[in-house]
């Protein structure tokens, strides 16, 4: 099922990639994301693996982005929203962020789910809002997993680069809104994956985490630079250096 729609999907990474590396010629002077560049088209979940083409896929975008040894530590990081919590990237699963899904009247993680997940169901009454049952090809392990709103932690919504490590990253110096955006972003940044690979995540990069699912670590390494090289954000040395290891195991 995976390798199905990986092919499925190469058209569309392809055109993905040219909008992405157009975008980033402030990388290189270590320019700030401004949100006024052009949004690319809405991403595939699964970068296709075509034969021949992620080496020079992932030379591009290594080149498109700032790469530092080490990420600084920005200090004022705090996701919460409740009382007293600074709320950085703004309340979970908003609708009121910009992007082509947004007030749409559904929140961000049913969007996803949507988008991601197959033989969706629907609450009634939500106008397909509301998703209650589906199945994930999920790409962090390589399984099919079930959705149901009896077990709905199974299946979580991970950020590609992380909130938390995109602050560092540069994130901090965005507006509010643009932090919004960038933690609602069904384009590129976001993926259904099974909840116990995402809390294994947590907020690592590269450099000291790749999916359980050996098959999908050089389209995961592509994805998490898409994301990096759209929002200008730096990577470290080391994550460079898992991309390359990563995409050179094809």
């Amino acid at each position: 099922m995976m390798m199905r729609r990986k092919v499925a999907t190469c058209v569309a990474a392809a055109g993905l990639l040219m909008t992405v590396v157009s975008g980033c010629a402030a990388v290189a002077q270590g320019g700030p994301w401004t949100g006024m560049e052009t949004s690319a088209p809405a991403a595939p979940l699964v970068v296709a693996e075509v034969a021949g083409e992620s080496t020079p896929r992932l030379d591009e975008l290594l080149g498109s982005v700032t790469v530092v040894d080490k990420l600084p530590n920005i200090p004022g990081y705090e996701r919460g929203c409740g009382t007293g919590e600074r709320c950085v990237f703004g309340t979970a699963w908003t609708d009121k962020y910009d992007g082509p899904l947004a007030r749409n009247g559904c929140d961000t993680r049913n969007d996803v789910l949507k988008l991601q997940l197959v033989d969706v169901a629907f609450k009634p009454g939500t106008r397909d809002c509301k998703v209650i049952a589906g199945t994930l090809h999920d790409p962090y392990t390589g399984t099919d997993i079930a959705f149901s709103t009896s077990n709905p932690s199974a299946i979580q919504i991970d950020h590609v680069v992380a909130l938390s490590r995109a602050w560092d990253a540069g994130a901090a110096n965005w507006t509010p809104q643009q932090r919004v955006n960038f933690a609602n972003d069904t384009d590129v940044n976001l993926l259904a994956s099974q909840g116990k690979a995402n809390q294994s995540k947590s907020d690592q990069g590269l450099d000291t985490w790749l999916p359980p699912n050996a098959a999908f670590h050089c389209d995961y390494a592509i994805k998490y630079l898409t994301v990096a090289a759209k929002y200008h954000l730096m990577i470290t040395s080391a994550d460079a250096g898992a991309a390359r290891t990563a995409c050179a195991q094809k």
